[in-house]
């Protein structure tokens, strides 16, 4: 089935394929085992990347649920969330490996879909997270509803420069939901609820911090009355402080929001030169995708949605114990 971010209806689960107990491919250097026996449950997760802290932090809660139901996982991604060839060779492998369910975050929601269907021939259910594939075959996804996270980052912005002025997007991906929602929730709220505010550029940097950063500095320079920047990712974000600092800018010359977590975001925030940020909650992506596959794996029902929730956070809040809980470095 497709996903909104109204979806809630529970779905009907597929039936269990064959218990799978073994190493993960060599596809990846960062995929995990929990060391299983021929009795235990092996689910096999792929992720978009471990280009950014966001999915080590998703890998940190699927093994905590994975060791709390005694079951095996592994956990894979690309070197980065561009590479979605080596991504569908991780999927096909899982699949070839027979488990009893698979985890999945798409990077390219129509290039996935072939492989879902050799997936259903399999008889081996697929549990989403993240972003889904633009199949009929997932069964339930576990993500943060990004539209609402992207109208929270305008909302802010909006209140930061005053309610005028001229901002801009240094976007992740024009390709998958996350970056897609992200930008359109942020662009859908200020053109409904700030008719002062002009969205004046976006443009997309892969998520990666060195072009997000390239393409700041060309938005700044052409558009002298830019205030403020919002990047919808962890490396979109961090390119963007970068920019500001290689520029000389000030702590507040230039309203900057960002989205995730990590070390920089975090240290950009405590020293001003970012305003704030939306944070998801990645343990509990992780934690909520094994949980449903497991339950899938088990012939039980799933959600059609798990919205595991969108935060702001800043200088004012940063050490609050529930936005503490949220952040990741």
């Amino acid at each position: 089935m497709k996903y909104g971010r109204k979806a809630g209806i529970a779905a009907t689960a597929a039936v269990a394929a064959l218990v799978f107990a073994g190493c993960s491919s060599d596809a990846s250097d960062t995929a995990t085992d929990s060391g299983s026996s021929d009795d235990e449950m092996y689910i096999a997760l792929v992720s978009k990347g471990f280009q950014h802290q966001f999915w080590q932090a998703v890998k940190t809660g699927a093994e905590e649920k994975a060791d709390e139901l005694g079951i095996t996982i592994t956990f894979e991604g690309p070197a980065s969330e561009t590479e979605v060839d080596a991504q569908l060779q991780m999927l096909q492998t899982a699949i070839d490996k027979e488990p009893a369910a698979i985890g999945y975050a798409a990077l390219d929601p129509e290039a996935c879909v072939p492989l879902y269907e050799s997936a259903e021939a399999a008889g081996i259910p697929i549990a989403q997270f993240d972003a889904p594939c633009n199949s009929e075959y997932g069964s339930s996804l576990s993500a943060t509803d990004s539209m609402v996270a992207g109208a929270l980052a305008a909302d802010h912005m909006a209140e930061l420069i005053g309610g005028s002025g001229e901002v801009a997007i240094v976007g992740h991906s024009q390709i998958n939901s996350t970056g897609i929602e992200r930008r359109d929730g942020f662009v859908e709220r200020i053109e409904s609820e700030y008719p002062d505010i002009e969205i004046v550029d976006i443009q997309y940097g892969d998520g990666d911090h060195l072009k997000s950063a390239d393409i700041a500095k060309a938005m700044i320079a052409a558009n002298p009355n830019l205030a403020g920047l919002y990047g919808t990712n962890e490396g979109s974000a961090i390119g963007v402080v970068n920019a500001a600092n290689e520029l000389g800018l000030e702590p507040g010359e230039l309203t900057i929001i960002g989205f995730d977590s990590g070390a920089a975001q975090i240290n950009a925030i405590k020293d001003g030169t970012m305003a704030g940020a939306i944070t998801q909650d990645p343990i509990g992506i992780g934690k909520s995708v094994v949980e449903a596959a497991y339950n899938l794996a088990n012939g039980e029902a799933v959600e059609d949605f798990y919205d595991t929730g969108s935060y702001w956070y800043d200088a004012n809040n940063i050490d609050d114990p529930e936005i503490a809980a949220v952040l990741y470095d």
